[in-house]
């Protein structure tokens, strides 16, 4: 066996593992908080991304359409917090499971009605070649736009975990997750954890939407990489960051050695379904994830 080739396939997975628990982040962040299973984080992806793309083709400069998107996602988190989740509180979990539902299928709307549905190129100055240092020393071969979005993620999930256990908005995070009622009894107000939970989920909607776009284009199936988050979700638990980030790269890695090396057995394509196998196989021994609390009811 190729060492080298072994170890490029190695990285490329785990690349790809940082850039899928940046989507899982937008899902843990949300239903750590409220509860909810966020099913158009997908949607919010591809909105941002979109809105990003659009402005910059209107010649709008670089940071201006950072700025002004990231605007437009936070307020979006709010909007959707205080017009769709806020009138169906202590309704049952599958009810707020379809309010995201409908809410994912009115932003592809919106979209595409405002931006159109055409294919979008989105270029962040970083190539996406292979880094030559890299080539001629070690005969690995790593884009660089693949590097560029694994540090920008990695950057990304360092900030949170430190914002959720250094900040005393953090704290609050943490305590309403663990218990809403506790939490309120303490004086924390739910309604404004939830629209900063929203609001920090539409900002890494937008990272994540530039980072995937960048690298396969702004299109409409990048709604679908949110369903690559899934069997990372079901890796590392729900309600865990470090679960998203060892459930990304799990995944990543699994996905591209599975396709490199069992592929030419099996007629290749199991970098599309393996992961949802793993995620199968993982729910028989540990439901609950790496990083789940295990759920004991009395009866």
């Amino acid at each position: 066996m190729n060492v080298s080739f072994f170890f490029e396939v190695l990285a490329g997975g785990l690349l790809a593992g940082v850039m899928y628990s940046l989507v899982a982040l937008g899902f843990v962040l949300i239903y750590k908080a409220s509860g909810v299973f966020n099913y158009a984080q997908g949607s919010m992806v591809f909105f941002a991304a979109l809105c990003f793309v659009s402005m910059l083709e209107g010649g709008l400069n670089f940071w201006l359409a950072i700025a002004i998107t990231l605007a437009v996602m936070v307020l979006l988190g709010v909007l959707t917090e205080r017009i769709v989740l806020r009138p169906l509180v202590n309704q049952p979990p599958i009810t707020l499971f379809m309010a995201t539902i409908g809410l994912s299928f009115v932003l592809e709307g919106i979209s595409q009605i405002i931006w159109g549905s055409q294919p979008h190129g989105l270029e962040l100055g970083i190539q996406d070649v292979p880094m030559e240092w890299l080539s001629e020393k070690a005969n690995v071969n790593i884009s660089q736009l693949d590097l560029f979005a694994a540090l920008v993620a990695g950057a990304l999930v360092a900030a949170l975990a430190l914002f959720f256990h250094k900040t005393r908005v953090g704290r609050a995070l943490r305590a309403v997750a663990d218990d809403h009622q506790a939490a309120l009894s303490v004086g924390i107000p739910l309604q404004h954890i939830w629209i900063i939970v929203w609001a920090v989920a539409g900002f890494v909607a937008l990272v994540a939407g530039l980072m995937w776009g960048a690298r396969n284009g702004v299109q409409y199936s990048l709604t679908f990489v949110a369903l690559k988050a899934l069997p990372v979700l079901i890796l590392g638990g729900f309600e865990s960051i470090p679960g998203a980030i060892i459930g990304g790269l799990i995944i990543g890695a699994s996905e591209k050695m599975a396709e490199v090396y069992l592929g030419p057995y099996v007629g290749g394509g199991l970098e599309s379904w393996f992961p949802y196998v793993l995620a199968l196989g993982f729910l028989l021994v540990r439901p609950q994830g790496l990083f789940g609390e295990k759920i004991i009811d009395r009866v």
